[in-house]
């Protein structure tokens, strides 16, 4: 007989920490959180019954030792362990070690985890099984020459990929034989960095394929069940962006025989608990074994909406030792509608997807008919640099597929994030292009309507921009009332005539200079360039204003730190510095030689030395920041005067990284 438990140690943090805690607490169990020093006012650790500490903000120092994990629970009095996903959660190491405590591991065995944690193995055995595979190599042999040889043997364009993990990271599309043994070598350093392991399978390159994946259950009386399949083809690096379910390209037919791979993939591994089993899906109909993940994924949310389950609950009860609730034909008569998420993440999308970090000045998450968001977000929380880039979940329910869509975008127009940079907008132009509301779609979605080009294309309006100018009115004359108690109607009052005010706005790199005419301190006109801009502000408050423009009432949401405004108006959020009185600036980052880190992260390595000779736009150092890698280079080339940091350093943003003496 199983072994039965009341209280749940969650050894994860952010919103799934949130998700697991809610849910256990939902069905009467007892929860625990732990937390690392960044999360110490975090939303997971106020609302578990108890909460423990376990070290330092970097994740190997907290989220990723497995003994101080161990060592919570024990204090805590906690009888089981839930992972979450990403940290611990597919590590075979610490499943065992939850097991020889005389704990409970909430998620497979580490037998299961070992033999699909390594993406060469996994494809071995699913091949044995009968499980579809994409051809490639998955040797042991993994000199560079070995990998470059069998990629050409595979035949491009081919996929370079880590062994050992996910989320996108130590991959590479390689296209020309030329660019092989780069992509191998940066594939691998990557992986290395990331997963601990170099380890990599070449594999051919199934090239307008959808990334479809099936959602399975297993528990310790020989049953091994499926929830149909989630599509989450749109991404960019290959980390998913959007996900849904159903797919828009499986039918009933298809799902069957997906579905039957996905259990015999399951099966082949003695799998209990949830977990998902990755297909790649080819025009004509054809899919093949990615890699199964031996947890809870990010997007199980569109699961439970369409299938009305708690897939927290199933972990839990399989943990219990008690049997799947449903059989097969149960749940997939169960399954109605159409569920979308996306991944709301702090990034910076016009400037390659760069991590922001900060304080959330404002977070209102939507509500309404079929939403649903997942998430840790409160006005005040710090996102820090030491996590991932994902902070909240937002998804849509609906009869059918465009009833979701349309509520997804509602949901996104009525969500509030301000204070850093996000890819709300970005987002939102996903789910309104022709082609993803068509349906017809596949993982080159981004590449081909979504270019870096298209994307920084972007750029405020001339509206906007008086839009920001009426907010920094708006605040300096409510902030000047609250001080010196002045009746508010006496805001725009002149004892002579009216008289412009001059603004100087940043957005990005382009300033805007603007005089705002001010008219009983409710009517506001200016000309930006031929445009004219008149907006008649109808009520405000100091997160925001209502307002009419051509006739037409709009609402404009804001925030502001500083000198720093962020303006959420006519579907776009942007940050406007108010530099009016700022002092001229200096010229641009970089040019004088001094290459500083763009955020704070960790220096994965440094490629120069002093006194290397370096061009314009080469790498000279590379940098880790929220799980992702970035080439930093200088807009000038010239002679390697110092380099301060080494390899494996923590870094905050600004920091000297290495100085260049610039050639004349």
């Amino acid at each position: 007989m199983a072994q039965r438990f009341n209280k749940i140690l969650v050894a994860n943090r952010g919103e799934i920490a949130l998700r697991v805690i809610r849910g256990a607490a939902k069905l009467g169990y007892k929860t625990v959180a732990v937390y690392a020093d960044a999360d110490a006012q975090s939303l997971h650790m106020r609302e578990a019954d108890e909460a423990v500490h376990i070290g330092a903000s970097p994740a190997k120092d907290s989220y990723l030792v497995i003994e101080k994990i161990i060592a919570a629970a024990k204090t805590s009095g906690a009888q089981a362990i839930h992972p979450g996903y990403g940290f611990l959660s597919e590590r075979a190491e610490f499943a065992q070690a939850v097991a020889d405590a005389g704990l409970i591991f909430i998620g497979p065995d580490a037998h299961s985890i070992d033999k699909m944690g390594n993406k060469s193995a996994s494809k071995i055995r699913m091949i044995a099984a009968g499980v579809p595979c994409v051809p490639g190599y998955q040797g042991d042999d993994q000199s560079d020459e070995t990998l470059v040889a069998e990629a050409r043997k595979a035949g491009l364009p081919v996929m370079v990929k880590a062994a050992a993990g996910g989320g996108g990271r130590g991959m590479r599309l390689v296209f020309e034989e030329k660019d092989l043994l780069a992509a191998v070598q940066s594939a691998r350093s990557e992986a290395t960095n990331a997963f601990g392991s170099g380890q990599l399978l070449i594999e051919k390159a199934v090239m307008n394929a959808r990334h479809v994946e099936i959602q399975v259950f297993g528990d310790r009386h020989g049953n091994v069940v499926h929830f149909g399949e989630r599509d989450c083809s749109v991404q960019r690096r290959n980390q998913k962006v959007v996900e849904e379910a159903p797919s828009p390209a499986v039918d009933d037919a298809l799902r069957l025989k997906m579905g039957a791979a996905a259990v015999a993939a399951a099966k082949a591994v003695q799998y209990v608990g949830a977990g998902t089993v990755e297909f790649m899906l080819a025009k004509d109909g054809a899919f093949y074994f990615l890699e199964m993940n031996t947890r809870l994924q990010v997007e199980h949310p569109v699961t439970e909406l369409v299938y009305g389950v708690d897939l927290v609950e199933w972990q839990l009860r399989v943990a219990q030792g008690e049997a799947l609730p449903l059989a097969q034909a149960e749940i997939l008569d169960n399954r109605f509608g159409h569920a979308i998420e996306v991944r709301l993440c702090a990034e910076d999308p016009q400037e390659n997807y760069l991590p922001q970090t900060g304080p959330v000045l404002r977070w209102a998450a939507p509500a309404g008919e079929g939403v649903r968001v997942d998430t840790y977000l409160e006005t005040g929380c710090t996102v820090s640099p030491f996590y991932d880039s994902m902070q909240a979940k937002v998804i849509a329910w609906g009869e059918d597929r465009e009833t979701a869509r349309q509520r997804l975008l509602k949901a996104l127009d009525e969500t509030r994030f301000l204070g850093l940079v996000t890819n709300k907008d970005y987002l939102h132009a996903i789910l309104s292009h022709e082609a993803f509301a068509g349906g017809d779609f596949s993982t080159g979605f981004i590449g081909q309507y979504f270019s870096q080009e298209t994307i920084n294309a972007a750029k405020p309006t001339a509206r906007q921009i008086v839009l920001a100018a009426v907010a920094l009115y708006l605040d300096d004359a409510r902030r000047l009332s609250e001080q010196h108690q002045i009746d508010t109607e006496m805001i725009g009052w002149h004892s002579s005539h009216e008289t412009g005010i001059d603004f100087k706005l940043k957005c990005r790199s382009a300033e805007t200079e603007l005089e705002l005419l001010a008219h009983d301190g409710h009517l506001f006109t200016a000309s930006i360039g031929e445009c004219k801009v008149v907006i008649d502000v109808t009520r405000h408050s100091a997160m925001g204003f209502a307002y009419i423009a051509d006739g037409v009432q709009g609402k404009a949401q804001v925030a502001r730190n500083g000198d720093a405004l962020w303006l959420e108006a006519e579907g776009n959020t942007w940050c406007f510095i108010d530099r009016t009185l700022a002092p001229v600036e200096g010229p641009a980052a970089g040019s004088d030689g001094r290459l500083l880190a763009h955020s704070d992260g960790k220096l994965v390595a440094v490629h120069v030395k002093p006194g290397d000779v370096v061009e314009k736009g080469q790498t000279l150092a590379v940098l880790e920041a929220m799980k992702m890698e970035f080439q930093l280079s200088l807009p000038v080339g010239g002679v390697v005067e110092a380099v301060a940091v080494a390899a494996g350093t923590q870094v905050r943003n600004k920091t000297l990284l290495v100085q260049v003496r610039p050639q004349v």
